[in-house]
């Protein structure tokens, strides 16, 4: 009987220890195999609380999860990363960005600090063509310079006085072009003005070489370079976004000819090798701002915006309203200061522009459209409002670019109640503040590109570069601490915003834009693998060091594209 019951409770202990073992976590050899976790880290996740984790798991170029350490011992990794301490952001989106091919007579000047260094390098150029070729470049910005001044024909002469030249400023709204490039587009001291542009001229009333708007007039004399000869210096220019931490762009402004011929088959033959990219559509309008050809030409397209697939996407519809701040030739509600009968260029009417929306909104098109001046914003916006009342879609997601000179609040009242949102540059309050100085009444000048307001217009905004430069670090600096680049700030009090939400504007909101914010712009489960490293936390760091922070790594859909020296090892 003592044996029975004995027997009895070994089975019983027997049946209870199976019934435990069931509850109990599964063994180690039971962890979810996954390609790669990164941990040890600061992971600024971009999601709705803008919240702090401290390990990515991923798999096929999804984040599979996201959390502390704990990750190690519930996922079974390929490879690990230990982050050291150091700070993940979502991949930065450049909501609006220019990306083209350079030709061998090319040449950049994003950077130069002097004319003497201009003129070095358009001589070197002039070396290695013969005489009697093009010059082109782009970059310059008088704000930069050690002369404190704009380069001019004269200086374009002493460098390459047999070349014809040309030089774009930084932000592509003017240029300067030598005696020899006038010569050959037959510009001189009795050409009229061009519509909707500007001829400088000096005190003899000979032009200086600069051109504002329309220099257009110039280098369409300059040789159209081959796709064969720009297509390994297209493909080069957006890889080298990575080393800047940038995964996705939106590609501002393309005829359907350049995005047929060049994007398509690029993105073909590199797919998965470049950040993902939405490309605007900018129709051709006339230069009397008739809108007939641009219509038919989206229709005859046959696409509309979102079209394609996680690299390639059609982007919005483009459209310039007005003119550049570099010129300036934005269109302002008041005069320039200094200028009273001066308020910038339009580049067509508001019944001209309504058309063109219209047409382009009941096809499915999404509008992103560039608005500089003020009179421009409101102009755009009524424009907008009235569409949309015609035909409701409110989940269209049309947008201004730029927004520099705030427009009334309401105006701001309305995009709020539309849904229309804002793709801004805070980089341009750094590098353009001795425009706004220059041209804008004080209290216009100190709300240059507004940031905060909008937002709590209840305006949704995304950042972006604008090339004035590419990097997001300046733009997230400048929306931080509202300071130019001489150290001016500029209404910091009521348009500074703080570095979380600067970041979310980089990131997530860039992805709102496109529509595809369940996609990417986020560090959350399901969301694709696109990470950038950075050497610092830009969270807790004093806001003058946000622009010395460098990008260490770069993931696109999990797979490292850039890696700096002192970027961390995977094991």
């Amino acid at each position: 009987m003592r044996d029975l019951r004995r027997t009895a409770g070994v089975l019983f202990f027997v049946l209870c220890s199976a019934l435990v073992a069931t509850m109990r976590p599964g063994p180690l050899s039971a962890q979810e195999p996954v390609d790669l976790i990164l941990h040890g880290g600061t992971i600024f996740t971009a999601d709705d609380l803008l919240s702090i984790q401290h390990a990515v798991a991923i798999r096929d170029g999804r984040i599979v999860d996201v959390g502390g350490e704990g990750l190690l011992d519930r996922y079974r990794a390929d490879r690990t990363i230990d982050l050291d301490g150091k700070f993940v952001v979502p991949g930065f989106i450049d909501s609006h960005i220019h990306i083209s091919g350079d030709p061998r007579w090319y040449i950049d000047l994003n950077g130069v600090s002097s004319i003497a260094e201009i003129q070095r390098r358009v001589r070197a150029k002039a070396d290695e063509l013969e005489p009697g070729h093009w010059i082109t470049g782009y970059g310059w910005s008088e704000d930069e310079l050690a002369e404190g001044r704009r380069p001019l024909r004269g200086d374009l002469d002493e460098a390459a006085a047999d070349n014809p030249v040309i030089l774009t400023r930084a932000g592509g709204h003017s240029a300067v072009a030598n005696s020899r490039a006038l010569e050959v587009a037959g510009v001189d001291e009795s050409t009229p003005q061009p519509e909707k542009g500007i001829i400088e001229k000096d005190d003899q009333g000979r032009p200086n070489g600069v051109i504002r708007e329309r220099q257009d007039i110039v280098q369409r004399f300059v040789p159209e370079a081959t796709w064969e000869q720009l297509r390994p210096s297209f493909v080069a220019n957006l890889q080298a976004l990575f080393a800047k931490g940038i995964t996705s762009i939106v590609e501002a402004s393309n005829s359907v000819e350049r995005y047929q011929e060049q994007w398509v088959p690029t993105y073909r033959e590199h797919r998965g090798e470049l950040p993902r990219v939405s490309v605007q559509i900018r129709p051709p309008i006339g230069d009397d701002g008739s809108v007939d050809e641009a219509i038919q030409v989206l229709k005859d397209f046959g696409h509309v915006s979102g079209e394609g697939d996680e690299w390639l996407r059609v982007g919005p519809m483009k459209v310039f309203v007005d003119g550049g701040f570099t010129g300036p030739a934005a269109w302002t509600i008041e005069p320039y200061k200094g200028q009273p009968d001066y308020y910038g260029v339009r580049n067509l009417d508001e019944d001209q522009l309504y058309r063109l929306v219209k047409a382009a909104h009941d096809m499915g098109w999404q509008g992103g459209f560039h608005t500089i001046g003020d009179a421009a914003i409101r102009m755009a916006v009524d424009v907008y409002d009235r569409v949309l009342r015609e035909s409701p879609a409110p989940d269209r997601r049309h947008y201004l670019t730029h927004f520099t000179v705030s427009p009334p609040d309401e105006t701001m009242r309305t995009m709020a109640r539309d849904n229309i949102l804002i793709v801004q540059q805070p980089n341009f309050t750094y590098t353009l503040a001795g425009r706004y100085v220059d041209y804008l009444t004080a209290d216009r000048a100190a709300h240059n590109n507004p940031v905060r307001v909008p937002m709590e217009h209840g305006i949704f905004m995304a950042f972006s570069s604008d090339i004035l430069p590419i990097g997001p670090l300046v733009g997230i600096y400048a929306a931080v601490t509202r300071k130019g680049m001489g150290g001016r700030t500029f209404a910091p009090e009521e348009e500074a915003t703080g570095v979380p939400q600067a970041l979310a504007a980089y990131t997530r909101n860039g992805a709102y834009i496109t529509h595809e914010e369940d996609f990417k712009g986020t560090v959350e489960p399901g969301t694709a693998a696109d990470l950038a490293v950075l050497d610092r936390n830009l969270v807790t760091i004093d806001p003058e060091e946000i622009m010395d922070a460098e990008v260490l790594m770069t993931l696109l859909g999990g797979r490292i594209v850039y890696r700096a020296e002192e970027a961390p090892a995977s094991r």
